[in-house]
């Protein structure tokens, strides 16, 4: 069944890279059909492992399904503890730029009354602002849609509404999906949960809002979008469980678009049964969008994610999973070469947020942390039975994933967006670069870069996937590029490079289809491990920074940021 799987997906993605040049991916398009979604049957929850919490914020997803289903708590009850979390905390945390209390408080006295039987009937949630919520804005945090408010839901929202979901508010997120969450001119608006005093400290992006929402306990999970790392790398920056399905496995309809060929909804959880939950709603073919029809059937993620589900088994193949290794995973990194160099004065007054010497040796505290946690999370992956390979990269890896081609997703974000870029090009203010970009680029190259992604996607299924089950990575990229799985996932925490705790993250990414086998896998790591288990300190009992922005000990100087702006040390670093 994988070696089908993964020879179907290849003909797909050559035949989508087609439809990509071939068929316009207007915006207008997007609103001319509406979807059939239909109600989700009931599912079978996992059993519960920890008594009822007093706070019931600290709920998972999949508890508070359980507890509103028994009717042990009220949806009521329930959706006015996250409101009373947003309003206590989030204009410090700024995950939301939409709140829409007095509707979620009439969704959840209808669903107390009812008693609806859906699966998630009264769990509030966050939808990042660049999904379709019918009568509710959504901006995509840009001064092209600041006024846009759809009539009609995008299908992948529309699921999880009618598995009985009540929207709390829509997610700050990177203005038209790029870098981490600002205001369309680039001033900074979401702080990472685990540093709200602490603007240096990224949220990751662009679904920053949406990671930060759940991670500060003011909603049960959230939706994302990737097409460059943005659930997984905000997920990895706030010890969260995130998931980007294979490409076409969650539809994109009523989903403001990047790219064609690159986009993937997903959801940002506490833990590998949440974000199972939330795929098992969210998945699934859809007549409105063409990319999500002809799969393999949508498998149970919640059995999968069960504690008798054999999580370190392989499902098609038996035996021991096998987890490969690419090279470079578990290096150490280089020490800076002058621990102390002099402070650049140029180089700070551009922008940087703290002097050059004191970035390289947080960057450095930081990766040797990281090394050693990948270390400790193979271990322990391997004491629970799995097959630890050392693999080498693919022929071609180094030439296909480099920035240069990984670019020419660059050209179908601006044929999108073209006709906002004939009426007045100040209206993408500070993500305005990619989209001249894409402009830019000659079609011949477009051309070649999309012969170089198959024929990339093609090593990898042979050449990796011949090999393993899974496989370590450090950047999300390159299976973004080629529309495989993969899930960012919590594998522990560091306090070197700040003088505070800041979650380390890891990502495996997986064949076509294979996100049961990805969610199964960390699953039983999760129930191993209790780095999933560990919430923030909420702001009041956090020393503020001084200054701006960075506190004593995280390698500042004292010194504070460039006044509430991404600059271009931000850009290179963080961008999406």
């Amino acid at each position: 069944m994988g070696e089908l799987n993964r020879r179907r997906f290849l003909e797909r993605m050559t035949a989508l890279t087609a439809t990509a040049i071939a068929t316009p991916s207007t915006l207008g398009a997007i609103s001319d059909a509406r979807a059939a979604t239909g109600r989700v049957g009931e599912l079978h929850l996992p059993p519960a492992g920890r008594p009822q919490p007093a706070d019931l914020t600290e709920l998972t997803l999949a508890e508070a399904a359980r507890l509103l289903r028994d009717g042990d708590v009220g949806a009521v009850e329930l959706v006015e503890a996250y409101l009373a979390r947003i309003g206590r905390w989030d204009p410090r945390y700024q995950a939301f730029n939409t709140v829409v209390s007095q509707a979620a408080l009439e969704a959840a006295r209808t669903a107390d009354r009812t008693r609806g039987r859906a699966p998630l009937t009264g769990v509030p949630l966050a939808i990042k602002d660049n999904y379709f919520t019918a009568g509710v804005r959504t901006t995509a945090n840009s001064f092209i849609f600041e006024d846009f408010v759809p009539d009609f839901d995008a299908t992948s929202w529309a699921r999880l509404r009618d598995a009985g979901a009540i929207l709390l508010g829509k997610t700050q997120m990177g203005p038209l999906a790029t870098t981490a969450a600002s205001t369309p001119t680039g001033e900074r608006t979401t702080v990472n949960a685990w540093a709200p005093h602490h603007d240096s400290v990224s949220p990751g992006g662009s679904s920053s809002g949406s990671a930060t929402a759940v991670a500060a306990r003011m909603a049960a999970s959230s939706t994302g979008t990737q097409t460059g790392g943005s659930i997984t790398n905000p997920s990895n920056a706030q010890a969260l469980t995130g998931i980007k399905p294979t490409m076409g496995r969650v539809s994109l309809h009523g989903i403001l678009p990047l790219t064609y060929t690159r986009d993937h909804p997903g959801p940002l959880a506490r833990d590998a049964v949440d974000a199972a939950l939330m795929l098992q709603v969210m998945a699934g073919p859809d007549p409105a969008d063409p990319r999500s029809l002809g799969l393999p059937p949508v498998p149970d993620y919640l059995a999968a994610v069960s504690r008798d589900g054999g999580a370190l088994t392989h499902p098609d193949r038996g035996g021991a999973v096998r987890i490969g290794v690419l090279p470079g995973f578990l290096d150490e990194p280089e020490p800076p070469e002058d621990p102390a160099p002099a402070p650049d004065p140029d180089v700070d007054r551009i922008g940087s947020s703290f002097p050059r010497r004191e970035r390289s040796q947080a960057a450095y505290r930081r990766e040797v942390a990281t090394a050693e946690a990948r270390r400790r999370m193979l271990a322990t992956l391997e004491e629970m039975g799995a097959e630890i390979v050392e693999l080498d990269f693919p022929t071609h890896w180094e030439a296909l994933t480099s920035f240069n081609f990984n670019n020419v997703r660059l050209p179908e974000r601006s044929e999108i967006f073209l006709e906002h870029l004939r009426d007045d090009v100040r209206k993408f203010g500070v993500s305005l670069a990619p989209w001249v970009n894409g402009l830019l680029l000659p079609a011949a190259e477009y051309v070649r870069g999309s012969r170089a992604r198959l024929v990339l996607l093609e090593e990898v299924l042979d050449e990796v996937f011949g090999r393993c089950d899974l496989v370590t990575q450090t950047a999300p990229y390159p299976f973004d590029m080629v529309g495989l799985p993969l899930i960012g996932f919590p594998i522990g925490f560091e306090t070197g490079s700040t003088g505070y705790p800041r979650p380390i993250g890891g990502m495996f990414g997986a064949e076509p289809y294979a996100e049961h086998h990805l969610l199964a896998v960390i699953a039983a790591y999760q129930r191993a491990t209790d780095w999933h288990l560990r919430r923030p300190a909420d702001p009041g009992e956090l020393r503020p920074a001084e200054g701006d922005g960075d506190a004593p000990g995280d390698g500042s100087g004292g010194r504070s940021r460039s006044p509430g702006r991404y600059d271009l040390f931000d850009v290179m670093e963080r961008g999406e």
